[in-house]
């Protein structure tokens, strides 16, 4: 099964879940019935609104899932403590901030995309931990704490994509 075949498989229901709360908050038009995770996170329309609704835990919890990330590191990501991911884990209906959100939603960008260029987690997470020599000698997963660090990433991951190393 290919990686993104899994991804849309694992994310179906709820994309398709998040895709009718975001239509019927901002009464988007009824053109968004049933997309791919791959078609979610290509409409920054969407995102936008989704960001602003927030995320549930739920949401949140498949992407987590098919992250190449340990719970330390997402409460890193998320400024947040792995005490408080886990009383939001246990509570009902949880929903993440805007602020929240829009992180988790950009890690799963650049997990969606690594795991393309990379053919799956394992060989991504490798390269996430691996000093770059292009991104300042520093490693991926150290410049993922904020959206210019994300970007750099996203940049070095199209790089490899299209075969040119710096």
């Amino acid at each position: 099964m290919s990686f993104q075949k899994k991804y849309n498989d694992d994310f179906k229901e709820e994309v398709n879940t998040l895709v009718k709360e975001v239509a019927d908050v901002y009464k988007v038009g009824s053109s968004l019935k049933s997309i791919t995770y791959k078609d979610f996170l290509n409409n920054k329309m969407l995102i936008v609104h989704s960001i602003r609704i927030g995320i549930s835990y739920s949401f949140f919890n498949k992407i987590k899932i098919n992250a190449p990330f340990t719970d330390i590191e997402w409460a890193d990501f998320l400024n947040i403590s792995t005490k408080s991911l886990q009383r939001y884990k246990n509570e009902k209906n949880h929903v993440f901030k805007p602020n929240h959100s829009e992180k988790i939603i950009e890690l799963a960008e650049v997990t969606n995309f690594g795991g393309e260029v990379f053919d799956n987690n394992d060989n991504f997470y490798t390269w996430l931990t691996t000093i770059s020599i292009a991104l300042g000698s520093m490693k991926p997963i150290e410049l993922l704490k904020d959206s210019y660090g994300k970007e750099m990433v996203m940049e070095e991951l199209n790089r490899i994509d299209h075969g040119i190393f710096v």
